[in-house]
């Protein structure tokens, strides 16, 4: 049954019919008026006539009054005819209107009353003027006083002395003031607890002439729903855990802020000797209290503070807690956490075999220690004997060098003599045998002269005495002298010689980049029978690279390092004649 306040239109949706019946009320008002007036000014012209008969008393004038006053009376008399007319249509439509309005008032009653939701409406003093049964069957505590249009606040008192929301019975008057507060701001959609377990969603929102339309709508179901489903998940969600926690190797507790035993895992059983004492895989250490106890009394723990509960700003500070115990003969890391909500967990880790993997790995440390000591002292003595041997070769070295130096200065004077008769008899006349003897003599004790000016260079090297002069020098005269002094040697070989002309300067020593150079032009030339030999300049960047290439045999990859040792002269080279020094002096 609707319930609404007498002598008030009940909804905006009739706002139109309501503006139309105004306004034609208004144009009868309007009529009725005219027709007094017209009704009086009748009266009054009728009086006149009167009283001017009275005064005159001539029967023409009174004709002509007569006259004047009918064409009067039938003018007002059409204009009061129109007036009445216009008075009819306007009662019919207005008779139209309140019908139009009493069906729409219908069906807005039946629209509303059919919603399974309660239907509330306030207007702009925040009244009640409209409700469904829905409404009443929500709210019971307010079907007595539905029929005399309450006060939203009215209704809120009596929901808050009923205590019918669980919010009301525990502070009645706060939860009144919070209710008002949201129905005034009407912002929208909210939830509301009730004492039965019913919960109810209360949407209000504002109307355009300022009053307030509220929906009630029973979410009981929807919210056990969601209990259920929240249930199933926090099933679900403490099996992960369970399965997790028989996961992990270490034993693993959990107490809640009060210190009972919430969940543990089969390694804290196995590892506190607990399988044989549990009653249906549940343990005895039903609290805290106990765990300690048992632990302390049964399985010998040294160290009692690592199962110390801890405070909740102690716990804040120190956070997670690790303690080296024993228990027995087992070494155990016990481990406590606080938790946010005011519980701990303790888990035990058995590291016996790994302090005893240490205890292996540090006595095997020591002993490779040891024996690294030892191999050291021999490597010392070793690097001893050998720093002996070095000074050995060096002095070695040293006298070979002085001994070269020596005996090569010392040999050159016999031999200058040699050449001296060697070139007083080449200018004789004599037979054709000994010329030839003389010759050969010549170019031996040249190729003696030849071996002994390398040794002396070489050992003027090793002892230091050649350093070099760096400074910046053209290139060209260099190589202008190699093409002088070699292109006759290459033309007696047969051999194609060329030697490019230049323009750039480089920082050396002119004297021994002169003798390096001679050196691989004669070697080249030397070992080649037939082809070419050339040398090349090229610059790159800050550099300049001079290269000797010929035709001859070439050097194995397997020789490259021994050419430039003394006296070593390998593969097809060593049938040539020659003394293996050139390339000594160049590395040197």
């Amino acid at each position: 049954m609707l319930r609404e306040k007498s002598g008030e239109t009940p909804a905006p949706g009739a706002k139109a019919l309501e503006e139309t019946t105004e306004d034609r009320d208004a144009e009868l008002a309007r009529l009725r008026t005219r027709v007094k007036q017209l009704e009086k000014i009748n009266a009054a012209l009728i009086d006149r006539v009167e009283r001017s008969t009275d005064l005159q008393g001539g029967a023409f004038s009174m004709f002509e009054t007569a006259i004047s006053l009918e064409a009067m009376v039938r003018d007002r008399t059409g204009a009061l005819e129109i007036a009445l007319e216009r008075l009819n249509t306007v009662n019919a439509e207005l008779a139209q209107a309140h019908a139009d309005a009493t069906a729409a008032r219908v069906l807005l009653r039946d629209a509303i009353e059919s919603l399974s939701d309660g239907f509330a409406l306030f207007d702009d003093e925040d009244r009640m003027i409209l409700c469904n049964r829905a409404f009443l069957k929500i709210f019971p505590y307010f079907e007595a006083i539905s029929d005399r249009a309450p006060e939203f606040s009215e209704l809120a008192s009596r929901l808050a002395r009923s205590g019918a929301t669980v919010a009301s019975r525990v502070a009645p008057e706060r939860w009144l003031k919070d209710r008002v507060a949201q129905h005034r701001r009407a912002q929208g959609a909210h939830v509301q607890a009730l004492s039965d377990g019913r919960w109810i969603q209360i949407n209000e929102l504002r109307t355009s002439q300022g009053g307030t339309v509220g929906i009630y709508t029973d979410i009981t179901s929807v919210k056990a729903e969601d209990a259920r489903q929240r249930a199933r998940e926090l099933a679900e969600r403490n099996l992960a855990l369970q399965a997790t926690l028989d996961t992990l190797s270490e034993g693993v507790c959990l107490f809640d802020q009060t210190g009972h035993l919430q969940a543990w895992n089969e390694g804290v059983l196995a590892m506190l000797g607990l399988e044989g004492e549990a009653g249906e895989g549940a343990p005895e250490i039903e609290n805290h209290e106990m765990l300690r106890s048992w632990c302390l009394e049964r399985q010998g723990l040294d160290r009692a503070e690592a199962l110390d509960w801890r405070e909740e700003g102690e716990a804040r500070s120190l956070g997670q807690l690790e303690t080296m115990c024993m228990m027995g003969e087992r070494h155990v890391v016990i481990r406590s956490v606080p938790l946010k909500n005011g519980g701990m967990v303790f888990t035990f880790d058995d590291v016996t075999d790994h302090v005893r993997f240490q205890r292996s790995l540090t006595e095997t440390a020591e002993t490779l220690e040891r024996r690294v000591e030892e191999r050291t002292a021999e490597l010392v003595e070793v690097n001893r004997q050998l720093v002996d041997a070095k000074n050995e070769a060096e002095t070695a070295n040293r006298s070979k060098t002085s001994f070269i130096a020596s005996a090569s200065h010392d040999l050159l004077q016999p031999l200058n003599a040699a050449r001296l008769f060697v070139s007083a008899m080449d200018g004789m006349a004599m037979p054709e045998r000994a010329a030839s003897l003389v010759q050969q003599a010549s170019t031996a004790l040249d190729s003696v002269e030849e071996l002994l000016e390398a040794l002396f260079e070489i050992s003027r090297l090793d002892a230091g005495a050649v350093q070099p002069e760096i400074q910046p020098l053209a290139l060209d005269p260099i190589l202008t002298a190699l093409r002088i002094e070699f292109a006759p040697l290459a033309q007696a070989g047969g051999l194609e010689f060329a030697i490019p002309e230049t323009d750039l300067w480089v920082r050396s020593d002119p004297r021994l980049l002169r003798r390096v150079l001679q050196n691989f032009v004669s070697n080249a030339i030397r070992y080649t029978e037939v082809g070419r030999v050339c040398v090349e300049v090229e610059h790159t960047k800050d550099e300049v690279s001079v290269r000797v290439r010929d035709t001859g045999p070439g050097i194995a990859e397997e020789d490259c390092a021994q050419i430039f040792e003394e006296f070593r002269r390998v593969g097809k080279t060593q049938k040539i004649p020659g003394k293996g020094l050139g390339l000594a002096s160049c590395a040197a």
